[in-house]
C-alpha cells in the first residue's frame, strides 16, 4: 500500500552516509538517486524509505508523532540495525527489546531528530 516515505535532512551527504550504514542491516540500498534526495529500497519490491532536502527551501523540521518503522526478519537484524544507527550518530529512542504481544523492537532518532523504528512481529 505504501509506495515511499521521505524524511527531510539538512545535509543530505551526512543522511546519505547515515542511512547507508543504518539500513545496510537490513538488506537496505540505494535506489534512486537525485541532486535534492536519495531513496533506499531493501530486497524485492516494496516501499522505498526516501530522504530530501525540504522542496520548499525552508530549514528541516521534525513531524511530532511521526515515526518511520522497518521491518526486520530477525532480533538480530533489529540489534545490528540498532548498533549501526548509534555508531553513526543515532540517539537511542529504546534499544532493542520484546515491547509484549509478539512486537520486538528499537527505537532511534538520526542526526536531524526523525524518530525510526526497526522491528519484528511475532
Amino acid at each position: 500500500m505504501i509506495g515511499y516515505t521521505t524524511l527531510g535532512v539538512s545535509d543530505l551527504e551526512r543522511a546519505r552516509a547515515f542511512y547507508d550504514a543504518v539500513l545496510a542491516p537490513l538488506g537496505g540500498r540505494r535506489t534512486l538517486t537525485y541532486e535534492r534526495s536519495q531513496y533506499y529500497g531493501g530486497p524485492g519490491r516494496g516501499a522505498m524509505l526516501g530522504i530530501t532536502l525540504p522542496f520548499d527551501g525552508a530549514p528541516q523540521s521534525v513531524g511530532n508523532g511521526v515515526m518511520v518503522a522497518m521491518s526486520a526478519e530477525t532480533p538480530e537484524q533489529i540489534h545490528a540495525t540498532h548498533a549501526a544507527a548509534m555508531a553513526a550518530g543515532a540517539v537511542c529512542e529504546g534499544p532493542p527489546g520484546d515491547r509484549g504481544g509478539g512486537f520486538y523492537g528499537a527505537y532511534f532518532r538520526d542526526l536531524d531528530g526523525n524518530k525510526l523504528c526497526v522491528f519484528k512481529m511475532g
